[in-house]
């Protein structure tokens, strides 16, 4: 929404197929997207013309690894990384963008879904580019907020219902999407740099209330 474009019109890369990528595969399928490679740390499937997702999750469920899976063309793990698309989303482990192939990568933006994916010398080079990226502080936010939702029912000793943590959790990362769009856009930052600084001003800001320093 921030960005004016419709998930529809978008061709996305999904690196990682556990809890968060295969769930991100899926959403992005039902919403229209067209998901054009996904991996595990088997091997990874293309298709420029859109994975069949569900029938992967499937093959998935029976088989467990992506390994041997006919539903698209079979690539290297890594290799997934530098299929074109319009945005990539790194969902498996640390460090898989680094300069050996940052320089290679055929995307417009990426989406860190897993934690520090991207180095930072990799980063530079990607902003050089113009390649926008979202950072893991914010695109992976969901997991730990919603472990926070889970703290304060057992605070409470009364459980929400699902729609309420969906609602909850919208609205949490629609504000915070919020508050780093507007650090960027008004301090001139990348949205790493501005995700960042919104974090440190909001716990000075609660050290400051609660008397913590002077």
């Amino acid at each position: 929404e921030h960005f004016d474009v419709e998930l529809k019109d978008q061709r996305f890369v999904v690196q990682g197929f556990g809890n968060v990528g295969s769930v991100a595969a899926l959403e992005l399928h039902r919403l229209g997207a067209k998901v054009v490679g996904v991996s595990d740390h088997t091997c990874g499937l293309v298709d420029e013309k859109g994975l069949d997702i569900p029938a992967i999750v499937e093959w998935i469920k029976e088989k467990r690894f992506l390994e041997g899976c006919k539903l698209g063309r079979q690539v290297g793990r890594a290799e997934v990384l530098e299929q074109p698309c319009d945005i990539l989303i790194p969902a498996a482990i640390e460090r898989q963008i680094t300069t050996d192939n940052a320089d290679k990568l055929d995307c417009k933006m990426i989406i860190e879904a897993a934690n520090g994916p991207t180095t930072p010398e990799a980063e530079r080079m990607l902003d050089e580019r113009g390649i926008k990226i979202v950072p893991d502080i914010l695109a992976n936010a969901g997991g730990v907020t919603v472990s926070y939702f889970e703290w304060v029912q057992d605070q409470q000793k009364y459980t929400w219902e699902v729609a309420q943590i969906q609602d909850r959790l919208r609205m949490q990362l629609r504000a915070a999407t919020q508050k780093v769009a507007a650090a960027a856009e008004t301090l001139d930052l990348d949205w790493r740099t501005a995700a960042m600084t919104v974090a440190v001003k909001r716990v000075a800001e609660a050290a400051r209330l609660r008397a913590i320093y002077p």
